[in-house]
């Protein structure tokens, strides 16, 4: 093929890309001579212009073949996730909140604003968010994985606005390789086993070659049960538990006799417990049954910890065949096919009732004599106080079906229940995700100076979620509703459910009837078109350059899909069948196609002369016609200056920009949870409502008598109303990068070899996000700031937020701006070291000065820059690094990799409510050794200890931060919590 860069501007190229400064990418000292013919055949990531000597005005960050091997790691998640260039996103230490996927979060802008590609082609979604699933990358087909910073939308389009991250395929595969890893922690758990076996061949006397490989994987779940900190629920605002976690104690038993079971302690859990608590409907609590069917006092909390998973399971298997056939010097055929199937299980507690309420007969004959008296005191009392009522309305809890206006043993009352259904099994999500996906072109030379690619490629993903061991809310309503201890009031199969004993109070015939499953299949189909050119103008030179004017330009068009199929359970309104589930799930239908012309320029302006080794404009244009949002335009134009030698000046302004994506097109209005802190008109705030909070709470759906008295929100969730408001769709976002950096790469002579010192500077800032308002930041701006429009958006039922159909409207919008702004430094040198061997440092340092992000003028800015909470979720510490000091002598290679992680603290609205010991986490640091022995020339043996001194993770409680990223009393995928691990591998070449 044509214009393939040079040995000694590839060689270059290589070290510019590396210097980016990722602590595992460094040039392969010492053996750069071995590898003259692959160098030959990169490509920039971040440009189509293929021209000798090109590179990018954006920091590229690259990860060898070999660096992959040292991590150990089958999952592209995991070793994503170790690199101060992103943050935590979903993947096998993110339970509850999971989407049975991997993915990965540049920047820390969100895993939809990062684009994947595989040799330069997008990979598939795998669901109608628009994100991609990590897993479904072949590990070991990967030659090298190219990250660009900043937008890079004018190249690849939508979604590249933290970056674009790039799998480059091996190439020229020859032989049969067989690699299996195996790997443990020091508690004999947790164990993941792998192996792959790639085969490939050239053909047609080297003009072509042929590479497949398929792949298999099985990782253990590790239960929050199984570490001493995952125990016991800590709650952070008050440190209950804490005491009994760092004395090595069992969790509290429960405050009163008769009032335990499995799961029910004293303090450090959820008020949906066993036995039942209750209360009536926006009027008075109840109390708590005993296991003799006795009402008291509250007496237990359910311990929901350890049934979740610090690591969830899952099995992945797969296949992936590439090839290429050179027919002449103008036309190299190409395609590559891939398929992978995965189930990952999510688990967390039994189900429940969690504070749904149903009319239930005052003479239930499960409710015993003394605690049907203290019901009917407690109701009449509340009669009086205006709490129980029969008025139709949002206080309407009794129905008075003699009409003597008293509440008796012949009425109905309205009854919250808070009751786990622990004889039902612990809640899970089986997720079995398949997705294939094609790509065919062909590409050559036009001519002496010109390249070109056209092709085509289609994707599909589908998913089926299945949920098992939750309650049936629509069942359990007809069940409650029994004047006899066989036949339900609505008869049929109806079984009559007993709430008002302890454990196995609930039978088998009573659990088959009021429990339930469901199922969600999800189909994703992407198809895309495209065609380019690449070349250079030998006409247009400019007379202080030596190379002429290289452009590229080309057409795309893209169609993407989603289609969502959840059963009549699901669909149930407000909250689906499932206790516990969080919300409904309606069908969806959507998709949108994208039209679009793209050109790319770099203009040499000088060459070859002193203070100007070399000089280049790059420049960059795509317009892209969206049929649902309307047209598009991002450009780029940067500079890349060689005063000498030794020294690159990099400096790129882009343009960049991300469309709706289907989910955000096309969801129909659901409900669903999420975190807040506080409802500022329950009973937690009390002494602080004064004149101005309550005609604000009143004001929202409130009697008198309830401000100040109905209960807060639980577990730190509140419900919401979400969707697409289809009037009002979202626009696209769009954001400005500034990226500006220098690479150092002097010449030495003797010991030292190949150093590299790159600093580079981002800020990313996108206007127009889409996203929802915040929970909390609805609550404050109605509640402490006085905004009609917030206030608007608060539906309260019986004057709680707690019983369904209460909650907050909170639709899908474009929102003010959110901001990632940091100062990167890499480094990498070699020693020789004689007959000692070779010794290699390579080190990647992130400071970020700016993560924030603003909904709107009217609410606060959200600093996230150092912080955790229920805004942030995950730690972001202000300075991240990882350090890795490799020996390698002969067949012998030992590595140790310094893992840094800087300080961090709740968020300042948090302070307040969390126990001192919670609001800040210390720095932490890792460290991981890795070795390595050539056994044979074709035999490899690998050994490696992740956090090789066991170092525990932070505690935190479980309310610190998100539902998702919060869990175990830590944070899980940003520390470690499984302790040491050990890992053995072994490579066999053929």
């Amino acid at each position: 093929m044509s214009n393939q860069l040079s040995v000694q501007g590839a060689v270059r190229l290589a070290l510019l890309m590396s210097a980016a400064g990722v602590t595992m990418v460094a040039p392969q000292m010492g053996r750069a001579q071995d590898k003259t013919d692959e160098l030959a055949e990169v490509v920039v990531t971040g440009t189509r212009i293929i021209q000798p000597g090109i590179t990018s005005s954006s920091p590229v960050l690259s990860i060898g073949a070999s660096e992959i091997d040292q991590l150990q790691q089958p999952e592209v998640e995991k070793i994503f996730r170790i690199l101060p260039i992103s943050l935590p996103a979903d993947g096998d230490a993110r339970n509850n909140g999971t989407a049975g996927a991997a993915t990965i979060n540049l920047r820390g802008l969100g895993p939809q604003r990062n684009l994947l590609m595989i040799d330069g082609k997008r990979l598939t979604p795998y669901n109608i968010n628009g994100r991609v699933d990590t897993s479904t990358i072949p590990t070991a087909m990967i030659e090298r994985i190219d990250i660009i910073t900043g937008g890079a939308s004018a190249v690849y389009g939508s979604d590249a606005i933290s970056g674009a991250i790039n799998f480059v395929m091996k190439r020229n595969f020859e032989g049969l390789e067989l690699d299996t890893d195996f790997s443990q922690t020091g508690e004999n758990d947790g164990k993941i086993k792998s192996a792959s076996m790639t085969f490939g061949s050239n053909v047609a006397d080297g003009r072509g070659n042929f590479v497949a490989s398929i792949n298999y994987a099985d990782r253990d779940g590790v239960q929050l049960g199984s570490r001493p900190l995952g125990q016991l629920g800590i709650a952070t605002a008050d440190g209950g538990g804490l005491s009994n976690f760092l004395a090595g104690a069992s969790p509290p038993p429960p405050t009163a006799a008769n009032c335990d079971g499995p799961g029910a302690v004293g303090t450090g859990g959820s008020t949906t417990t066993l036995p039942t608590r209750v209360a009536i409907a926006g009027g008075p609590s109840l109390g708590q049954f005993r296991n003799d069917g006795s009402l008291g006092t509250n007496c237990s909390v359910f311990n929901f910890n350890p049934f979740n998973y610090y690591q969830t399971p899952q099995k992945r298997y797969g296949g992936t065949a590439i090839g290429r056939l050179e027919l002449n010097e103008h036309a190299e055929v190409y395609g590559r096919l891939n398929f992978t199937k995965t189930t990952v299980r999510q688990q967390v507690a039994p189900s429940g009732v969690f504070g749904t309420p149903f009319w239930t007969p005052i003479n239930n004959p499960f409710i015993t004599a003394a605690a049907r008296a203290t019901i009917l005191t407690t109701a009449n009392a509340g009669r009086v106080a205006g709490t129980v009522s029969r008025t139709p309305g949002a206080t309407q809890n009794w129905r008075d079906l003699n009409n003597n206006n008293v509440v008796d043993a012949g009425d109905y009352l309205n009854i919250s229940y808070r009751r786990r259904t622990v004889e039902f099994g612990e809640r899970s999500t089986t997720y079995d995700n398949d997705t294939w996906s094609f790509v065919t072109g062909v590409k050559g030379a036009i001519g002496e100076n010109w390249d070109y690619d056209a092709f085509f490629q289609r994707g599909e993903a589908t998913r089926s979620n299945v949920n098992a061991g939750y309650t049936n809310v629509a069942n359990i309503a007809l069940a409650v509703d029994a004047t006899s201890t066989t036949t339900c009031t609505s008869g049929g199969s109806c079984v009559p459910l007993n709430l008002f004993g302890g454990f196995g109070a609930i039978t088998p015939a009573q659990a088959a009837f009021s429990s339930a499953s469901a199922i969600e299949k999800q189909v994703y189909t992407q198809q895309i078109a495209g065609a380019s050119v690449s070349g250079a103008l030998p006409g247009a030179q400019l007379p202080w350059a030596e190379s002429p004017l290289a452009v590229s330009f080309g057409a795309e068009y893209r169609e993407e899909a989603g289609v969502t199929t959840p059963d009549e359970c699901l669909k149930l309104a407000p909250a689906s069948c499932l206790g516990g589930a969080g919300g409904n799930t309606l069908p969806i239908n959507g998709g949108f196609n994208v039209k679009e012309v793209f050109g790319e320029a770099i203009l040499p302006l000088v060459a070859g002369k002193s203070g100007a080794q070399s000089l280049d404009l790059e420049l960059g244009y795509r317009f892209s016609e969206y049929d649902l949002t309307g047209n598009n335009r991002t450009w780029k134009y940067g500079l890349s200056w060689r005063p000498v030698d030794s020294l690159l000046v990099r400096a790129m302004k882009q343009r960049a920009a991300r469309a709706p994506n289907v989910g955000e097109l096309a969801a129909p209005q659901t409900s669903a949870l999420r975190n807040a802190q506080i409802d500022p008109c329950s009973i937690v705030n009390a002494t602080s409502i004064d004149a101005t909070l309550r005609a604000r709470c009143i004001g929202t759906g409130m009697t008198a008598a309830q401000v100040g008295t109905v209960e807060d929100i639980v577990s730190g969730q509140v419900s919401t109303f979400e969707g697409t408001d289809l009037a009002r769709l979202p626009k696209p976002e769009k954001a400005d990068t500034t990226t500006f950096g220098l690479v150092w790469t002097p010449s030495t002579e003797g010991r030292i070899k190949s150093p590299v010192i790159s600093v580079d500077y981002y800020d990313i800032k996108i206007e127009d996000y889409i996203d929802i308002f915040g929970a909390q930041e609805i609550l404050d701006g109605c509640y402490k700031g006085g905004l009609a429009s917030e206030c608007a958006k608060v539906v309260r039922v019986g004057g709680t937020l707690t019983l369904p159909g209460a909650g907050l409207k909170s639709f899908t919008t474009n929102l003010q701006y959110i901001q990632a702004e940091g100062v990167e430094l890499g480094a990498s040198f070699g020693v020789d070291v004689g007959r000692v061997g070779m010794l290699r440092f390579q080190a990647n340092i992130n400071k970020y000065l700016t993560q924030e992000s603003r909904s709107s003028p009217l609410n606060a800015v959200i600093d996230c820059n150092g912080f955790y909470g229920t805004q942030c979720g995950n730690p972001l510490p202000e300075i991240r690094w990882v350090v890795r000091s490799t020996w390698s002598k002969g067949p012998f290679e030992a590595s140790l990799l310094w893992r840094h992680l800087d300080k961090a603290k709740i968020e300042t609205p948090q302070v307040a409510g969390t126990f001192p010991q919670f609001r800040t986490i210390d720095a932490f640091n890792y460290v991981d050794l890795t070795a390595a022995w050539d056994v044979r020339e074709n035999v490899k043996l690998r050994v490696g200890l992740t956090n090789l001194f066991s170092e525990d993770p932070p505690v935190v409680g479980n309310e610190a931060g998100t539902t998702s990223t919060n869990s175990g009393n830590t944070f899980p995928s940003v520390y470690d919590t499984l302790g040491r691990t050990l890992s053995l591998g072994l490579n066999v070449r053929f």
